[in-house]
């Protein structure tokens, strides 16, 4: 059994940091803006993920760092607990709200606080009531993607996909719609149907039984890829499954670009062979600059787009890994 075994519950108990280079690039940015006397709220859908539990982190210091006082709320997952917490801000008079992911229902939460007066900055989720959305550009995520899936397994075969999120929320819809559109360039690839939907919940096991049910009806040689197509969690248990199968010649990839799966990706004769790696604790962090610089008077665009790392094999999983601050591989 492979080193990222452990990885499952380690991934999900402990907060990484990121790497001197992206801490100074925060720090240099937010040198003369400031949130001092300034209350800010801070919701979370959740905090079980390492993307969002980083972000969350990342916009606490950050409002910490300019001198406010975050007020923090999460919503443990669950899509109208996270709503509602937007309520719990309005009535303890925050100055600004930083709500990071979440769906529909919080719309109704933002119009209300736009209607106080309360300015609201969202990560990954844009809206007509929010001041501004920091967000990967999940355009060139989705395309990235594509391509290195479609190089991986030379232009053509059979690739199943997990995507449940496709039509729930907005990101995941542009990330899976961007890659289904590069791969109308290849005739040759075709994508298996019905479409695999991972659960949230455990997404690693979860994923790797669906895997294991899916190579039943795939014996070798008639599937060619697997792929995730929002998030990474669930390409644990995917390549987990490939090598119990003894079927690692299915090549996997996925998004987010955690620290487990980089691992994962790192390790020799790896089918998880590419990535596109997020830097969520930026994300967090700039959401708090962009805060405090409405504060200061300036004008800000709807959306701020935070760099990502496209990560083609191996040795781009380790450098990757590296820059961003996980350590080294």
């Amino acid at each position: 059994m492979r080193k990222h075994r452990t990885l499952i519950k380690s991934a999900f108990s402990t907060a990484l940091g990121v790497g001197a280079a992206v801490l100074l690039s925060g720090a240099a940015q937010a040198a003369d803006l400031s949130l001092k006397g300034k209350k800010i709220g801070v919701a979370v859908v959740g905090t079980q993920h390492f993307w969002d539990r980083e972000a969350f982190n990342g916009a606490l210091d950050m409002v910490k760092e300019l001198g406010g006082e975050p007020v923090p709320v999460d919503g443990g997952r669950d899509n109208q607990v996270h709503a509602d917490n937007h309520d719990i801000l309005l009535s303890n008079k925050v100055d600004a709200v930083i709500s990071i992911l979440g769906d529909g229902a919080v719309e109704p939460k933002f119009e209300a606080l736009k209607g106080a007066g309360i300015p609201v900055f969202t990560v990954d989720h844009l809206s007509p009531h929010g001041v501004n959305n920091t967000t990967s550009d999940n355009y060139y995520m989705g395309t990235t993607i594509g391509r290195y899936m479609a190089d991986a397994i030379g232009g053509k075969g059979k690739v199943a996909v997990f995507n449940a999120f496709e039509g729930a929320l907005r990101i995941c819809g542009i990330r899976a719609g961007l890659w289904k559109y590069v791969l109308q360039d290849y005739p040759g690839i075709e994508i298996i149907q019905p479409e695999l939907a991972e659960e949230f919940a455990n997404a690693p096991e979860d994923a790797r039984k669906k895997t294991l049910d899916l190579l039943n009806q795939y014996p070798e040689g008639t599937l060619d890829a697997i792929h995730v197509g929002c998030w990474d969690q669930p390409a644990i248990g995917v390549v987990q499954a490939l090598e119990e199968a003894g079927r690692t010649d299915v090549k996997v990839t996925a998004l987010d670009g955690g620290p487990d799966t980089l691992e994962i990706m790192a390790e020799d004769g790896s089918p998880f062979v590419a990535n596109v790696a997020q830097q969520p604790r930026l994300i967090g962090q700039t959401a708090a600059m962009n805060a405090a610089r409405h504060f200061a008077g300036e004008s800000l665009l709807p959306q701020t787009f935070v760099d990502v790392r496209p990560v083609n094999g191996p040795e781009e999983a380790k450098a990757v890994y590296e820059e961003l601050g996980y350590g080294t591989l």
